[in-house]
């Protein structure tokens, strides 16, 4: 038994007009549109959470573009991943894409393979800079925060004198590492009241 079809159609912003997607959409025989007016930037997308929640085995998704549903190519490749373990169809009318086709599976297993090969070239690359740094006697991360700047720090703050603003101008300790020390202090603090 066929599935149902689904559309999405996003704009970026409030003054874009979804008209142009809606009529493509419908054009494919679409039962139900997902419309989303939100920045591209924006990860709460309430139109495709909703998509996403009602469709089943067997359902189509089109969208006009890949750009209107995805955010980024790992964004595209995790949804591509959510389709295919779902047993949904997903077409892009625009980029010509439809993963009922040998073809368009190719595209997203080829994207999803890139996307692989260059999580593992940035492993390998931060792997190879630790280890030249540590052969040049360095360790990686942060660099520590000098004690005595910190321990002044920690006085002021302590002494109730002092804003955090202040106290990281005198002293040149970001407010992270100060917070950070402070978190550090409170279960020292509670083990010595026991």
């Amino acid at each position: 038994m066929p599935g149902m079809i689904f559309g999405y159609a996003r704009v970026s912003t409030q003054d874009q007009n979804l008209q142009l997607q809606l009529d493509e959409l419908q054009k494919h025989g679409v039962f139900e549109i997902f419309q989303e007016k939100a920045t591209g930037t924006k990860k709460d997308r309430p139109a495709l959470n909703e998509l996403l929640k009602v469709v089943r085995e067997g359902d189509r998704v089109i969208v006009y573009k890949l750009d209107r549903i995805s955010r980024s190519t790992k964004h595209l490749i995790e949804l591509a991943e959510l389709f295919e373990s779902k047993g949904v169809e997903f077409v892009s009318i625009r980029d010509n894409i439809d993963t009922s086709t040998a073809t368009g599976k190719f595209f997203f297993r080829m994207m999803a393979s890139i996307a692989e090969l260059e999580r593992d070239i940035i492993s390998e690359r931060t792997k190879a800079g630790l280890e030249s740094a540590r052969a040049r006697g360095r360790k990686g991360g942060r660099p520590k925060a000098p004690k005595k700047a910190l321990q002044t720090a920690l006085k002021m703050y302590h002494s109730k004198d002092y804003s955090i603003s202040e106290i990281v101008k005198a002293t040149g300790i970001s407010q992270a590492t100060l917070y950070r020390a402070l978190k550090q202090q409170e279960p020292e603090e509670q083990d010595e009241k026991r």
